[in-house]
């Protein structure tokens, strides 16, 4: 499934509506339909209680102009309140806020906190909220009468259901701008937008629903986006199917640099998950002092001690049994727990020029790369670096709080400056490639945050 920024979105209803020629106000009327669909699966006895619809005054208002109208129009009880004054709704917002009133709804202006707080009571015995307040073009910290909102409304027992995206949220980034609205249900229109999905906008969004407004998939296809959320339906295909007549030597040979004293499980642990994942055959080659505690801990896993002068770490002076040990395999795991220092960096930076494979670069092996990514620019093989957030910190040369802030820009300008993929872990994983192509990886839960093995 595609997803987008908010300029992508924009730009989107823009081409549906001036080259398409679907009116913006058929979009809304789409939108808001399907957001009522969405509470009545959701809360089938909403229409019993009273709806409280919380409108800006821009577009976002009036998707909720039209989800007040449908509740009104069967017969439920609904309080609408524009937090601007009414003639600065304009366009199809007012188009359908014309129509709410022309039905016999009512909509009570609040200009001020003051205003806000004498329609407390309609908060505090709301069935359910609608929070239609502020949408997907929301670039600034929201202070004021906004914010005193969006606190109350976080504070009030009622569900809320957020059209579009919680407000407070940056659409793109998913970053809370000062406060943002905690959402139980999130309609969002047309394509999910990246802030949706990525934290920490994904914790205030409750349960995700996209609704179909008409935007034609021809339009989607043609408009060069690039990132899309995983899917499992995706992998289904994806994984190939084991021929009966094979053998172990069909499945390939993966060949694991790894280990430092201290750091055997790392190597360990990397080579029985290359077994376990479908490899045919695993070559763990370690520090020679520490092969014979790798053959004890591995069963299936082969071991290779390289000449290490009982120092546990693997240097520039192997290398000639490296080059050795690689022929004949298909895809080298470079890195876990190797250990750091001056010669650990010649290791990786030689490894990665003489690789005729590809090669999978983790943990110790990206710290070793930190002190010299131009290692990457002279690897003549593909790339995956598989970095932590700290990790891809220490390499791109910032804080992990700015990364954290956009992994999404950070793993995709990696991925294009260095023309390898990257695989941002943490929740929500970012894959980049070369391209500009992002996938976001919905799956995954807090017991993985753990250096132990989920598995075993």
């Amino acid at each position: 499934m595609y997803v987008v920024s908010a300029d992508q979105m924009k730009m989107l209803d823009r081409k549906t509506i001036d080259d398409i020629g679907i009116p913006g106000a058929v979009l809304m009327e789409n939108a808001g339909r399907g957001t009522v669909e969405h509470i009545r699966r959701r809360y089938p006895h909403v229409g019993t209680g009273r709806i409280v619809v919380l409108c800006g005054r821009g577009n976002n208002g009036g998707d909720g102009f039209v989800i007040a109208r449908y509740f009104f129009n069967a017969g439920a009880r609904v309080a609408v309140l524009l937090f601007a004054p009414g003639e600065q709704v304009s366009g199809d917002a007012r188009v359908n806020m014309d129509a709410f009133l022309n039905m016999g709804g009512r909509v009570q202006e609040i200009a001020d906190e003051a205003g806000w707080q004498e329609m407390a009571a309609e908060i505090a015995h709301a069935g359910l909220i609608v929070d239609a307040l502020l949408g997907t073009g929301l670039s600034s910290e929201v202070k004021g009468l906004y914010r005193k909102v969006i606190e109350d409304v976080n504070a009030a027992a009622a569900p809320v259901v957020s059209v579009d995206i919680p407000s407070g949220l940056d659409a793109t980034s998913g970053r809370i701008l000062g406060t943002s609205v905690r959402a139980d249900l999130t309609c969002t229109y047309g394509l999910p937008k990246i802030g949706l999905l990525v934290y920490p906008g994904a914790a205030r969004v409750g349960t995700l629903e996209v609704v179909d407004i008409g935007i034609p998939h021809g339009l989607i296809e043609a408009s060069g986006i690039h990132a899309s959320l995983l899917e499992e339906i995706q992998f289904a295909g994806a994984l190939p199917q084991r021929d009966p007549d094979s053998h172990k030597g069909t499945y390939g040979h993966v060949c694991v640099l790894a280990g430092s004293p201290g750091k055997t499980g790392a190597a360990a642990l990397t080579a029985e998950s290359a077994m376990r994942t479908g490899a045919g055959l695993v070559t763990l080659g370690v520090p020679e002092s520490l092969n014979p505690v790798l053959e004890a801990k591995v069963t299936e896993v082969m071991t290779a001690p390289l000449p290490d002068a009982g120092s546990g770490m693997l240097t520039p002076d192997c290398l000639p049994e490296v080059e050795g040990l690689l022929s004949g395999k298909s895809v080298i795991a470079l890195g876990p727990g190797i250990g750091t220092g001056g010669e650990i960096c010649r290791f990786v930076g030689q490894v990665l020029e003489r690789a005729a494979v590809p090669v999978v670069l983790d943990a110790d092996g990206l710290n070793a790369l930190a002190d010299d990514v131009s290692a990457l620019a002279r690897c003549k093989v593909p790339v995956v670096i598989t970095p932590h957030p700290g990790e891809m910190a220490r390499l791109v040369a910032m804080d992990t709080a700015v990364v954290q802030q956009d992994r999404i820009g950070t793993a995709s300008g990696f991925a294009e400056k260095y023309g390898v993929i990257v695989v941002l872990k943490g929740a929500r994983t970012i894959v980049a490639e070369p391209g500009g192509t992002v996938c976001i990886n919905p799956t995954g839960n807090p017991g993985m945050a753990s250096g132990s093995r989920p598995w075993a």
